[in-house]
């Protein structure tokens, strides 16, 4: 019962990865007709400049979403997708904050002037 190994493939499939990008290049597209005033009477010379600049718009941001999300994937190592992370991931492997998580020592107790620990002053 071995699980297979996890691939790039299966992270993100090349036809959900134009889908991604080319419903954000959709919103960007419709984004720019809506403040352009597309759907209100307009002068045609407008209209047209305001489908032209939207169509640029979409397909900048087409190639740009479709770019970032595949940069991204390449920075994923397919074998830790499935590994469980069980200490803080900004702190380095040997902080001591960053015990093993069976570890439950409690921390000790801030020492008084006594030397005593937990020691209240009158």
């Amino acid at each position: 019962m071995t699980d297979k190994p996890a691939t790039r493939r299966d992270l993100m499939k090349p036809v959900q990865l134009l889908g991604l990008a080319f419903i954000a290049a959709l919103f960007a597209g419709f984004v720019t007709l809506m403040s352009m005033g597309f759907f209100q009477t307009r002068p045609a010379d407008q209209i047209q400049h305001a489908l032209i600049v939207a169509l640029i718009a979409a397909g900048a941001t087409f190639i740009i979403v479709l770019v970032s999300v595949s940069l991204m994937l390449l920075a994923v190592d397919p074998s830790k997708v499935t590994a469980t992370v069980d200490r803080p991931l900004l702190l380095p492997k040997d902080a001591p904050d960053a015990a093993a998580p069976g570890d439950t020592t409690a921390p000790e107790a801030p020492r008084t002037d006594d030397g005593e620990p937990g020691a209240k002053r009158s």
